[in-house]
């Protein structure tokens, strides 16, 4: 992948090619290591992971923000990345780790329920679809490679809920990638163009009641199924976020005017 196609992060350095499409791993309470992955780790978050963060937690968008990530620096220097927020003590641990095990496994981020393996996306050109590599990461600490559990990537994918997570994920890194383009040039850090678009990207609750306050959604052409989608779901109110992103900043055609 070259760096300018590239539309995720750099890869761990420990993550090598899968050859095969197949790999031998399980997590279980029984390996010694259970949850030394929960500790002292830099974990990024994405929009779609927020969102179930929050709605798991019964948190409106800005106080999870406030209580649970920091932001960081991102894959560019046009727009910044959000980290969990670890929790202050010797080990760092995350702060939704209880005695035994992840307090919200089923609603985990992207990160958690990929590993072993990391995704990464690429796109040559505007009109190529994205094409998805898997890695495979090994930590030395991590005893779940040497248990006799074996796994496609389909199969993991599946067994790991992770459709829902790629799709919106790969949406996510197409508006990173033109996020890469400086869109607000002339306008500095944190002006008003970029704190619109991380309002959209990371605090669906306040997009939502600005939309209503703007009407916007009733100012494009979105069939009523669509909308009625947008009003009660916040995975389709974000992607209707990243289309109006693309066309008020972008000037692309993702959106059409009533």
């Amino acid at each position: 992948m070259s760096p300018e196609n590239n539309l995720t992060d750099k890869i761990h350095q420990n993550s090598i090619p899968l050859v095969d499409n197949s790999f031998t791993f399980h997590c279980h309470a029984g390996v010694s290591c259970y949850t030394d992955c929960c500790r002292k780790l830099e974990l990024y978050l994405y929009p779609y992971d927020i969102i179930r963060l929050k709605s798991k937690l019964k948190l409106d968008s800005a106080e999870f923000l406030r209580r649970y990530i920091r932001v960081a620096e991102g894959s560019h220097p046009f727009f910044p990345a959000i980290m969990l927020l670890m929790q202050d003590n010797k080990e760092h641990t995350c702060p939704f780790l209880a005695p035994d095990g992840c307090s919200v496994y089923k609603d985990r981020p992207s990160a958690c329920r990929t590993y072993p393996l990391e995704r990464a996306v690429e796109k040559s050109d505007v009109e190529s679809g994205i094409c998805a590599h898997y890695f495979l990461t090994r930590h030395n600490y991590c005893k779940g490679h040497h248990e006799n559990k074996s796994f496609s990537v389909p199969q993991w994918e599946r067994d790991q809920m992770l459709y829902e997570f790629n799709h919106q994920n790969d949406l996510w890194a197409e508006m990173d990638a033109f996020f890469a383009t400086n869109p607000w040039s002339g306008e500095g850090a944190a002006g008003p163009k970029q704190q619109l678009a991380f309002m959209v990207c990371y605090n669906i609750d306040d997009f939502r009641v600005y939309c209503s306050q703007k009407r916007l959604v009733e100012s494009f052409r979105i069939d009523k199924e669509q909308r009625r989608r947008i009003k009660r779901d916040d995975s389709a109110l974000l992607e209707f976020g990243f289309n109006w992103l693309l066309y008020i900043f972008g000037e692309r055609r993702t959106l059409v005017l009533r």
